[in-house]
């Protein structure tokens, strides 16, 4: 009768649920993640106010001329130029969204649906290339076509990636040949 006993008395009940203990971790990781949350927005819009010193940006003009080229895509931002990692958010410019590229005569209009839209006139583009990566977005080489203007006393990279990347390499070559001849014509006269 003893091992009877004994077997009795080394059964225990299944351990209870401490929910007073989960609901206290739950609600700290959730005051956690929103604390994180709430820095990452005031480090943005400090930023921004770093950069107030950014003049408007130029809209289009009322008569741009035949385009050129059009594109659809993604714009990733805009950086400080030859600086890949210092986004520049004043005006909007920091903010990613679909795009509408067109290159004109007169420049370059960026029409972006949610966002600011802004116009790039012709004198103030200095270059393009394919590269691979901005600011908070990185591509395979050549998966992303970068253009460098000029904004005030600043020069700035913006990215974009066209829906066809194969046409990164002739938006980059129509850019630089524009570039080219209106440097070319202003050192004529």
């Amino acid at each position: 009768m003893t091992p009877v006993i004994l077997l009795a008395a080394e059964k225990e009940s299944a351990e209870v649920t401490d929910w007073a203990a989960r609901v206290g971790w739950v609600v700290g990781l959730a005051l956690f993640v929103a604390l994180v949350y709430w820095l990452m927005r005031e480090g943005w819009k400090w930023r921004g106010t770093l950069q107030g010193d950014l003049p408007e940006l130029p809209g289009a003009p009322s008569e741009p001329g035949e385009a050129k080229l059009t594109m659809t895509g993604r714009y990733h931002g805009s950086t400080t130029a030859g600086q890949w990692l210092d986004r520049i958010v004043a005006h909007g410019l920091g903010t990613r969204s679909r795009v509408e590229l067109t290159l004109t005569d007169a420049g370059l209009d960026v029409v972006r649906p949610g966002a600011t839209d802004f116009f790039v006139p012709a004198a103030a583009l200095r270059e393009a290339r394919l590269d691979k990566g901005i600011a908070g977005k990185v591509l395979t080489e050549g998966g992303l076509l970068v253009v460098t203007w000029a904004h005030g006393e600043r020069l700035i990279d913006s990215g974009f990636r066209s829906d066809h990347a194969a046409e990164h390499t002739e938006w980059a070559d129509a850019i630089n040949s524009m570039i080219k001849t209106s440097t070319t014509e202003g050192a004529e006269r």
